[in-house]
Parts: C-alpha cells; sequence; structure tokens
C-alpha cells in the first residue's frame, strides 16, 4: 500500500488553526474529505499538539 506524502496530506488541513491536537487535525482533514491514505497517516501521528503545519509534515515522514 502507498503511503501518503505530507504534501498530499497538507492539502487536506488546509485552512487548519494551529496549535492543533492530533484529533483536530483528524476532524478537519475527514471535513475536508480527505482521502483513506492521508486519513491513515493522519491516524499514525502521535498524539500530540502540532504547533504548524511543519510539525505535521515531520511527523508524517517519521511515522511513514
Amino acid at each position: 500500500m502507498a503511503q501518503a506524502s505530507f504534501i498530499e496530506v497538507q492539502k487536506f488541513l488546509s485552512g487548519v488553526d494551529y496549535p492543533a491536537s492530533k484529533e483536530q487535525l483528524v476532524q478537519h482533514a475527514k471535513s475536508k474529505g480527505a482521502d483513506k491514505q492521508a486519513m491513515e497517516a493522519l491516524e499514525a501521528l502521535p498524539d500530540q499538539e502540532y504547533d504548524g503545519p511543519n510539525k505535521v509534515s515531520q511527523a508524517v515522514a517519521k511515522s511513514s
């Protein structure tokens, strides 16, 4: 199965207010119609608060 890239994930996080928790990111992406791969990438993130898109991208890269 192909892994979602952080670029794909960021498309679904457009407009999210940072800092944001993992749960907030997951819910925001779901509301934007995120695909299965993006949702799996977000659900695999550590349960913590993210202060911006760079932190999310770093976490997605580590978890893939």
